[in-house]
């Protein structure tokens, strides 16, 4: 670990997910940075995204929303930035802060520039950077969706589309398959203590950012260790049926080159632990089982209760 008390950490996700992993970690340290995908199709960022042409500013607005300062300043400002407008036009349900993002970013020609002047606005506990410089297009090979031929393979594109399918995934890849990363994102993974990846939908949030082939050398090779954080619950289509272990199989038949350390799971989602600890045990890493949901059976992480299981993993206490 770095020289500093406070580990060095880049956390990699998308929306909710990444949102839930950023609220514990921000009790740990404020060196601490967010890699979020950008090939989010839907909703205002999808509006903007086709409008403008640029980077989905969605998922990147609710990881600094998470980051913000703990203040009247900071908790004000990313109230902004969340509020939603409801109208009978154009405005309808576009958030403050994606056009905020967008209007920076024509300003300055430069998405990380335009983040990192959102980040001083909040106060942000931290850095927010895209996963990739060019917005991405998510595609999968999905079963079941044939009729008649549950064994038959149809390919989906779209983030939104893969997200909410009534068949199973089989398979995913980004469109284009090579895009360029921007420098900012390896020099972050490649100086950090530890890399946090999940919880997030698994095939359109968590696996993405390990099919940029820059920054997939860059997570293979860093000397920082990697904990996978699970998910409380499958995703509806994405991953119905998928048990904790599966999780992890998935990830490693992506990336059979990336060493994990530490896997992290809440007991209500594990059904067999014994298995859970093999296949983590497979990946070179030790399973670290904790109550980090909310507690009222929501499959939502107590941000104080992921807080301790990072801070136990990162201090090797498991």
């Amino acid at each position: 670990m770095g020289s500093s008390a406070a580990p060095a950490v880049v956390a990699l996700g998308g929306g909710h997910g990444l949102s839930a992993s950023l609220s514990a970690l921000r009790h740990l340290t404020d060196r601490l940075t967010a890699v979020v995908t950008v090939a989010d199709d839907g909703g205002s960022s999808g509006r903007l995204r086709r409008e403008l042409g640029g980077l989905p500013p969605g998922d990147l607005r609710m990881a600094l929303s998470a980051l913000c300062d703990d203040s009247e300043w900071g908790r004000t400002w990313r109230d902004v930035l969340q509020h939603r407008f409801t109208s009978g036009g154009s405005l309808h349900q576009h958030a403050t802060g994606n056009l905020l993002i967008a209007t920076l970013w024509e300003l300055l020609g430069d998405e990380v520039a335009g983040l990192d002047w959102v980040g001083r606005l909040l106060g942000a506990r931290g850095r927010v950077l895209p996963m990739a410089a060019v917005p991405l297009d998510i595609e999968a090979d999905v079963l079941g969706l044939a009729d008649g031929a549950p064994d038959e393979l149809t390919p989906v594109r779209g983030q939104v589309a893969v997200a909410s399918t009534t068949g199973r995934v089989a398979a995913v890849r980004l469109v284009p398959a090579d895009p360029p990363v921007r420098p900012e994102v390896v020099e972050a993974v490649e100086s950090a203590d530890w890399v946090v990846l999940g919880p997030g939908s698994w095939f359109t949030s968590v696996l993405p950012h390990l099919m940029v082939p820059g920054l997939r050398k860059a997570l293979t090779t860093t000397t920082a260790r990697t904990c996978v954080t699970l998910n409380l619950a499958v995703q509806p289509g994405e991953t119905d049926g998928f048990s904790a272990e599966a999780h992890l199989e998935v990830l490693a038949a992506h990336a059979p080159d990336l060493r994990v350390d530490a896997v992290v799971a809440d007991p209500v989602a594990v059904g067999d632990v014994d298995a859970l600890t093999r296949v983590a045990g497979d990946l070179g890493a030790h399973l670290v089982l904790r109550t980090v949901s909310v507690g009222d059976g929501t499959p939502r992480h107590d941000a104080l209760r992921l807080a301790a299981a990072y801070r136990d993993v990162f201090a090797g206490g498991g």
